[in-house]
């Protein structure tokens, strides 16, 4: 039987979703509806991608009965009433990654989660890479020697996106492409609490972060691995100068983000969660989630940069 998906948000992420998916096998995924703020919005994306149902407004989604999981694509600023919303209806739920604005808020979507019973993971797609798995497999079987360091770096150009930089949408290099570096290395570090955060920083006008150095607890290996570009949607993996790569299938439709149809491997995670009941993924386990949030939270402290939410 089809795991059954409906799409909450009609935007760029989203869309990108939808492509992913339909290089699944349709008797594994089906999109079975997509809400909106707006019906014509909805409308819109379901002619795009083939989807039988239009919705606008959310709470329609949440009615709808034929729902095995939602993936929240929704801006960020929105994912605690949002995630709210379909987790107290009892629905299971893929939420866009950042999980949510803060811990606080991040606390409270695990626990509508465990209090109805249902799945839920953040959408932190790099965990379901193979390359991750590969890496993961190389950890766990000492193949690469003591971890001592990891060196993670990601940057964009981004400035011309209000996204990114206006803080009142939850703008800033850390919270929408830093935390990439930062879950990279909890997972190599297997959610190890680090010792230490030092945490310094460029901020924009608008008070959001254009640059960040962070350093924690940090990782070198006894042999060179490296995570090829882009590390948080890789295709090939390097391990003493031998490379493998893992291909991705082409999209039907064009994409937003470089290697989008990645996003199949979080939702084929999913699929097997459900169907074998269980209520958060291994890949990305909530309390890896509280523990990537936390650290931001931190530094954001240290370097000064406080959201609307953070004092609520």
């Amino acid at each position: 039987m089809a795991t059954r998906w409906g799409i909450c948000g009609a935007g760029n992420i989203s869309h990108d979703f939808c492509v992913a998916l339909r290089t699944l096998s349709h008797e594994d995924h089906q999109i079975a509806a997509v809400a909106a703020r707006s019906l014509e919005s909805a409308e819109k994306f379901a002619k795009t991608h083939g989807i039988p149902k239009a919705y606008g407004s959310y709470q329609e989604l949440v009615k709808d009965p034929n729902i095995d999981v939602v993936y929240i694509g929704v801006l960020h600023t929105h994912h605690l009433q949002v995630g709210l919303l379909f987790l107290n209806a009892g629905k299971n739920v893929l939420c866009e990654k950042p999980f949510a604005m803060n811990l606080r808020e991040v606390r409270q979507l695990i626990s509508a989660a465990c209090e109805n019973n249902v799945f839920l993971m953040e959408a932190v797609w790099s965990r379901c890479f193979p390359v991750y798995a590969e890496v993961g497999r190389l950890l766990s079987e000492s193949a690469v020697g003591e971890v001592k360091m990891v060196k993670a770096y990601f940057g964009l150009s981004l400035l011309d996106r209000e996204r990114i930089t206006q803080k009142e949408q939850g703008g800033g290099g850390l919270m929408l492409i830093g935390m990439y570096c930062l879950q990279f290395a909890l997972m190599v570090f297997k959610g190890e609490r680090p010792e230490s955060i030092h945490a310094t920083g460029v901020l924009l006008p608008s008070g959001t972060i254009f640059v960040l150095v962070l350093i924690i607890n940090s990782l070198h290996f006894d042999y060179i691995v490296s995570v090829g570009h882009p590390m948080h949607c890789p295709t090939v993996l390097e391990l003493n100068g031998k490379k493998t790569e893992f291909p991705l299938p082409e999209p039907g439709l064009p994409l937003n983000f470089p290697n989008s149809t990645g996003l199949r491997y979080e939702a084929e995670e999913v699929r097997r969660c459900l169907l074998k009941g269980l209520k958060e993924s291994i890949k990305m386990s909530l309390t890896d989630s509280e523990l990537l949030t936390e650290i931001m939270d931190e530094a954001r402290r240290q370097v000064g940069v406080v959201y609307e939410q953070d004092s609520q």
